[in-house]
């Protein structure tokens, strides 16, 4: 009733217009006592503020406002707990492309139907989005709660993909199986497969496959559970289990490609080639132009060390059309392997612009010098420069390194040199030519070269932060380094290296407490040795011994190289474990 008065009250300002002008003059009357001075309160329908708001609203995304018109719903609908202005107002906020306010809408929509399932997989969705597993999870549980099918399988499958801790989200799926050991559910499978998926992951192999024994015999009819048990045998080194499970998978669902894919994979590691080409020519015919899938293919059989087959499925996209980048660059890495050094670098220079070029040039300037031909690499990248002008900066640094790698540091230096003289406001060589200076121990000339690049460019953050941390770690120039660093910080406030810099910069400034979350944070984000040290430092200075000596020791297990350690336990010998 309440959701019929709010649609029907838009009606009502056109009837005001219309009736409006027929009124009785009142310039001749007394003044009249106002009609509405006794009127009862408004108790249904929309009171003039709301129907003002929801107008709004509604002129707000007639116009593509989206934002401002999910907030005019979500104000209307708060006030009157109506679900059709909540849904609305989602719908607004999705078209707005912004999450808090979706968030917010869907939230609110959860609240007013909490048996909805819309609103329970969007809110899933939007921790996904942000990286919350945990709270995704939890929301596609609510929805097995209710019998409604949360793609917990697939869940687990993105999870371990994606490379996420797999621990918390383990622990909410067997407290969920807990809670309903005989589930009659129709989903309920979905969990028990999930759980499998992940305990096996984990490494409990023998819990996973006790866990798919028992739904194989409930539910034997399930693809998605013969892919689990194809990929657990594959994971104990079971490659006759996993074949059988594989086809068995077959068997029940036909046209599911994986289940051939993964046949073939076993028998690759079988040694069994000729039956591995058999599974995936069934599976190409089936997808002839499918251009991503022969691709896909050709890397399996490179992984697995079968090159030959690998060559006879690129060779036909390079002749039928415009081939991936890829395709060039997998056919340069087959005939590099194959010691056809010329064909490789035929192969490798028709990766065009774009995501692949400057690796698949300096795969090639390396594989000239694995040769030792330096002097066909330098030429190589020389011309490639030429033909190239817009990666010129990208492949003289490959150079630059190439060189270095070969201990000829003077020709490096002297590369750089001559390229900043013709092109000065190359600031990526710019920058690298800093960077050298500072490992040469010229700090004058380091300095000269990023105040440069700051003056042409004030938003170059990494600049600034390079400058900036250098002159807080070797110069007692404290307050400017504050500076630069704060503006490096400024505009790219995620950064870790800035993050380090600015808590050490506090740190230098004797305010700890200040730098002290800012370098938790960036060993968070970039868990290197460096950073370790400095993080320790602040720790032992704040009287947090014992964090600080936990910090040190799993460093010291966990990198190989740690000069920054072992200088800072040089200075504070009361810090090693």
């Amino acid at each position: 009733m309440r959701a019929r008065l709010i649609l029907a009250a838009l009606s009502i300002p056109m009837a005001l217009l219309t009736h409006g002008c027929q009124s009785t003059p009142t310039s001749s009357l007394a003044p009249a006592e106002d009609p509405l001075a006794k009127a009862p309160p408004v108790s249904s329908g929309l009171d003039g503020e709301s129907l003002a708001t929801l107008l709004t609203a509604e002129f707000a995304g007639q116009r593509g406002d989206y934002r401002q018109a999910s907030h005019g719903y979500l104000q209307v609908a708060d006030r009157y707990d109506s679900l059709a202005l909540v849904e609305r107002a989602t719908l607004a906020a999705r078209f707005a492309n912004d999450p808090e306010l979706l968030e917010r809408s869907a939230k609110r929509w959860q609240t007013l139907a909490p048996d909805a399932e819309a609103p329970t997989r969007l809110l899933s969705s939007l921790a996904l989005q942000r990286g919350d597993w945990v709270t995704s999870l939890e929301q596609r549980l609510a929805l097995s709660e209710r019998g409604i099918h949360g793609e917990l399988a697939n869940f687990s499958e993105q999870a371990i993909e994606q490379d996420v801790e797999l621990a918390p989200l383990l622990e909410r799926l067997r407290d969920y199986l807990a809670r309903h050991p005989g589930s009659d559910q129709p989903h309920h499978y979905d969990a028990i497969l999930a759980t499998a998926l992940l305990e096996a992951a984990s490494g409990e192999l023998g819990r996973a496959e006790s866990r798919l024994e028992t739904l194989a015999r409930s539910h034997p009819e399930l693809p998605a559970l013969w892919l689990a048990r194809t990929r657990i045998a594959m994971q104990q080194q079971d490659l006759i289990g996993a074949r059988e499970a594989a086809r068995r998978g077959i068997e029940i669902a036909p046209d599911d490609g994986r289940f051939l894919l993964l046949a073939a994979q076993v028998e690759l590691q079988l040694s069994n080639v000729e039956a591995a080409e058999s599974q995936l020519n069934a599976l190409l015919k089936r997808h002839e132009d499918n251009q991503e899938l022969r691709l896909a293919l050709a890397q399996l059989y490179l992984e697995e060390g079968y090159p030959g087959p690998a060559k006879r499925l690129l060779l036909p996209m390079v002749e039928g059309g415009k081939p991936a980048p890829q395709v060039f660059m997998l056919l340069g890495n087959i005939a590099a392997e194959a010691g056809e050094v010329d064909n490789a670098l035929l192969y490798y220079r028709q990766v065009p612009p774009g995501d692949g070029f400057l690796q698949s040039r300096l795969l090639a300037a390396q594989m000239l010098v694995e040769a030792d031909r330096l002097g066909d690499a330098r030429d190589f990248l020389q011309i490639e420069r030429l033909r190239h002008e817009d990666y010129a900066s990208g492949l003289t640094t490959l150079e630059v390194e190439l060189l270095d790698q070969q201990d000829r540091k003077a020709d490096a230096d002297a590369l750089l040199r001559r390229e900043l003289s013709q092109n000065p406001e190359a600031h990526e060589l710019r920058y690298m030519r800093a960077m050298r200076a500072f490992e040469q121990g010229d700090l004058a000339a380091m300095e000269a070269d990023l105040r440069h690049i700051i003056e042409r460019q004030p938003d170059h953050a990494m600049a600034l932060n390079a400058l900036g941390y250098t002159l807080a770690d070797m110069t007692d120039r404290l307050d400017e380094a504050q500076r630069l660093v704060e503006r490096a910080y400024r505009l790219s406030p995620d950064n870790a290296a800035i993050l380090d810099s600015l808590g050490w910069v506090y740190h230098k400034q004797g305010d700890d407490a200040r730098a002290l979350p800012y370098l938790e944070r960036a060993y968070a984000t970039m868990p290197d040795q460096e950073v370790a040290a400095h993080l320790a430092e602040v720790l032992w200075a704040l009287d947090e011994k014992h964090r600080a000596r936990a910090l040190i020791e799993e460093s010291l297990d966990r990198f190989t190289r740690h000069p920054a350690i072992d200088s800072l336990l040089e200075r504070i010998p009361e810090l090693r474990p």
